[in-house]
């Protein structure tokens, strides 16, 4: 019976973030075409080759971009492997589909012909659709492919080629388009990066609280006591006095912090603490459920 449960669990679980992926990516084709389109702007990526083609030779993007996407596809399978193209596979198609699909619905509409409204709803929404995509563990394949090829045979950071082959990209859109074009493209590309890095930190972030005090045993019962917090004692020396002494660890999140620092000062307002944001944390409290012994 349980095994029937959690095989039902780990189904729900994998058609859920199935669903996940296929709104991530239909958002991105929603965003080129609402706003990135039709202002003509610079980026990087599969959609940065298709724009390119599209404005020098007229080939339909969506058509290019599935073409590219099917290509680097079969050429991941080849050198990752099957299980890294099952989690490439929905991208490859839903996003050249969606983005063909919107083309033909919204025609030549055009919300704004501002320029920067255009640049920061495109960076908003790319970014974000590309955030929750990888959130769900999957890839948006494309041009996230050769950069893994590279690391695969010749040991290149991922993060290195990524960074060249957008660089390479924005400079072969630049050729004949002004230099604000260009400037506005760099700042899509700064906006989707920053609001996806954003995004992959979201609701992941904690805070680390280290204590030193002369009260340490009663700031440990109170954290336990009060606000159900794991608490680690670290054993240390002063450094002027040479004195042994005891330092409290905890993490928290992050709507606890004035709680804790109330909680603190109450018991020894002399006492000397450290706060930190932590961007990820994982474990017994966390990313498991609590256990009371």
């Amino acid at each position: 019976m349980e095994t029937n449960t959690e095989n039902w669990k780990d189904h729900l679980q994998k058609g859920g973030s199935l669903m996940i992926v296929i709104l991530g990516n239909i958002l991105y084709a929603l965003a080129v075409k609402l706003f990135l389109m039709p202002a003509g702007l610079l980026t990087g990526g599969t959609t940065g080759i298709g724009l390119a083609l599209n404005r020098s030779f007229g080939i339909p993007v969506a058509t290019f971009v599935l073409i590219f996407n099917v290509t680097m596809l079969l050429i991941g399978w080849k050198v990752m492997g099957r299980k890294f193209a099952l989690t490439t596979v929905v991208s490859t198609f839903v996003y050249p589909i969606a983005l063909g699909f919107f083309e033909k619905v919204f025609g030549d509409l055009v919300l704004t012909q501002d320029l920067f409204l255009c640049t920061i709803f495109s960076g908003l929404g790319i970014g974000g659709s590309l955030g929750i995509v990888i959130r769900a563990g999957a890839s948006t394949g494309g041009m996230d492919i050769p950069p893994l090829v590279l690391n695969h045979y010749f040991k290149i950071p991922v993060s290195v080629s990524m960074y060249v082959f957008d660089f390479c990209i924005l400079l072969a859109q630049a050729v004949g388009n002004p230099p604000e074009k260009v400037l506005y493209g760099l700042i899509l590309v700064m906006t989707y990066t920053l609001v996806l890095d954003k995004l992959m930190l979201m609701g992941t972030t904690r805070t680390e609280v280290r204590v030193i005090s002369e009260r340490a045993q009663e700031i440990r019962e109170a954290i336990l006591a009060e606000m159900d917090r794991g608490v680690t004692m670290l054993s240390g020396e002063t450094g002027y006095l040479k004195q042994e002494t005891q330092m409290i660890f905890s993490v928290i999140s992050n709507r606890e912090v004035p709680k804790i620092e109330k909680l603190i000062h109450t018991i020894d307002p002399e006492s000397f603490m450290v706060v930190n944001r932590v961007s990820e944390v994982s474990g017994r409290g966390f990313s498991m459920k609590k256990r009371y012994r």
